[in-house]
């Protein structure tokens, strides 16, 4: 039970940061935060997790990361699972937070246009990407990712190093496609917010439940099948 735990609370603490560096900032209107503002966010949450909780629980802090680690037979499927339910939990209650934090704004917040930072694409996102590049912006963002998380912890000479290595990684995959989806790489950070924004949130939040997860899985047989491994 501490290992999920530690997952529900390290997904929540994701989406409050990185999705509060978006939403918080731009309703403020401050423009120190932005793309590098909510890459670092993102990013800085992921290392304070990995090592915060990663003593615990390996800090995945994200479904698709741990469908990696399945595929690349460092995890049963059946704790894989319970992971899952709890990262997924863990991001609708950080949503919740910042929407509840949001909410306090004098004068209102409204969700439809203030947003909690959720993923998307389209005419009226960001740089108004199509599908088919939300797509391949997910997979190739996630693949790096995951080749990243399994790469850095397969060996114990980099485990010091391991979260730092990751939150860069994570900051620059924000750096580089943001204005495509805002980033999800991660099915949990997605379903958060959409879960309370709706609308066309939640409509496009199958892609980011979808995407993430076939490519962890394909850098985890890259793992597994010996590919990638350093043995």
């Amino acid at each position: 039970m501490k290992k999920y735990l530690a997952e529900a609370i390290g997904t929540a603490v994701l989406v409050i940061l990185g999705c509060g560096a978006a939403a918080i900032g731009e309703v403020d209107g401050r423009t120190f935060v932005d793309i590098l503002g909510i890459a670092f966010a993102f990013g800085f949450a992921i290392v304070a997790m990995a090592y915060g909780i990663g003593p615990v629980s390996g800090c995945h802090i994200n479904p698709a990361v741990t469908v990696g680690a399945i595929a690349a037979g460092r995890m049963p499927a059946r704790e894989g699972i319970f992971y899952i339910i709890a990262q997924f939990v863990g991001g609708i209650v950080g949503a919740g937070i910042l929407y509840l934090l949001l909410s306090g704004k004098i004068g209102g917040y409204n969700i439809v246009t203030g947003g909690l930072g959720q993923n998307g694409w389209g005419e009226g996102y960001l740089g108004q990407y199509g599908l088919g590049s939300a797509i391949l912006a997910e997979f190739i963002g996630t693949f790096i990712f995951v080749v990243c998380i399994l790469g850095v912890t397969q060996s114990s000479t980099t485990a010091a190093v391991a979260g730092l290595a990751i939150g860069i990684t994570l900051v620059v995959i924000h750096i580089v496609f943001i204005n495509v989806t805002g980033v999800s790489v991660n099915p949990a950070r997605s379903l958060g917010p959409a879960v309370f924004v709706g609308g066309k949130a939640i409509s496009q939040v199958w892609m980011f439940l979808v995407v993430p997860p076939i490519a962890a899985a394909v850098a985890g047989l890259m793992f597994r099948s010996g590919i990638l491994s350093a043995d």
